[in-house]
């Protein structure tokens, strides 16, 4: 019997239990080898299978067009803040970016070192509570590409709808969102993922590129950062993170196995519309984000009295209910409710939600 609790964190996320425990299996022997995938060259036939497996089950689960480039990087979503600015924005060129919290923020602020960024719409105006409507966007006619976050992990804000951009390359953060439902990748010029919420364990990213965007990268740019070279390496410049790649690469199989991206977008609206509804018909939890805005994976709420906090998270984690605690900059509670958390756990964070509340009634 298992003795794992329900994981709530937003990131490193809870994986699959089926997929950790396949890799525990395989961790001192890979199929008989005789070895562990961490310890086998990543130029060996062995291992040049797993990641030609991973990203063929990616491309099956997102539809991806043959003229996408997907890679498999290291660094994170964060690296992908210079590294996207370096490959697509000329020297002294501008680029358009949408603000809607700290992430997209941060993505602005770097960005901001290498050209001109014209913040074509905030979330300021509403404190970040709602998105500015497309109507509301000042996009600047010489950007090198539109850029956003479609779901603000901290904030709980997300875009129900993929902007309209013209001819405008479209870059979007999805590290949250990525396989927790359907996506039309050929709406976007690029798409980035941190692994660490709905891919695998943290280190790596999901880069998927359109093809003919690549190899205009400046000229100070460094080879590890031009995503032309990953693409003609196969993503193996040089040693990638292997062990991420091969997790990654289960957990692809364990998402076609639930039934592929239709299935778990029925999950996953399910789960959010469960606790949201507990949030909206309580009188001790709330939260502020404008209903269409709301994000499906990052579930932020307040209890009516902040002294309670502490009791709160005390008594979760009595239940097995843990990392609820909300973002420093924010505080409250946050559920991050990825692709490998439950509706058992969901159900369980509820049912403890309603009974706290009941206590101090």
């Amino acid at each position: 019997m298992s003795n794992r609790l329900f994981n709530f964190c937003a990131g490193p996320a809870a994986l699959p239990e089926a997929v950790l425990k396949q890799a525990q299996a395989e961790l001192l022997d890979w199929q008989g080898k005789g070895l562990s995938v961490m310890e086998m060259s990543h130029r060996s036939e062995e291992f040049t299978q797993v990641a030609e497996t991973a990203e063929q089950d990616l491309r099956d689960l997102l539809g991806v067009p043959d003229n996408y480039k997907v890679l498999f990087l290291q660094g994170g979503a964060s690296q992908q803040f210079a590294q996207i600015p370096l490959n697509f924005m000329a020297e002294g060129g501008s680029a358009d970016y949408i603000d809607t919290g700290i992430w997209s923020a941060k993505a602005i602020e770097e960005a901001q070192r290498f050209g001109h960024v014209n913040v074509a719409a905030s979330a300021k105006g509403y404190d970040y509570f709602a998105i500015p409507g497309q109507n509301e966007w000042q996009l600047s006619d010489d950007a090198a590409y539109v850029h956003y976050t479609p779901n603000e992990t901290i904030g709980g804000l997300e875009y129900g709808w993929i902007p309209e951009v013209g001819d405008k390359p479209l870059i979007a953060d999805v590290s949250s969102t990525i396989l927790s439902r359907p996506l039309e990748v050929s709406k976007f010029g690029m798409l980035y993922a941190g692994a660490q919420k709905n891919i695998g364990p943290s280190g790596l990213v999901v880069v998927i590129v359109r093809e003919d965007l690549l190899g205009n990268a400046r000229a100070s740019c460094p080879t590890m950062l031009d995503y032309s070279v990953a693409a003609k390496n196969g993503s193996m410049y040089n040693t990638p993170p292997t062990f991420g790649w091969y997790l990654a690469g289960l957990i692809f199989k364990w998402v076609k196995e639930q039934g592929g991206l239709e299935a778990m977008e029925r999950l996953n609206q399910t789960k959010q519309r469960t606790l949201y509804k507990a949030i909206d018909s309580s009188e001790l939890y709330s939260n502020p984000i404008n209903p269409v805005d709301r994000s499906w994976m990052n579930i932020p709420f307040r209890l009516a009295d902040d002294r309670l906090d502490k009791p709160f998270l005390a008594g979760a984690e009595e239940r097995g209910l843990l990392n609820l605690k909300g973002h420093r900059s924010v505080g409250g509670m946050r559920a991050s409710i990825y692709n490998a958390v439950g509706q058992d756990a969901v159900d369980a964070l509820v049912a403890y939600m309603a009974e706290f509340e009941r206590q101090r009634g």
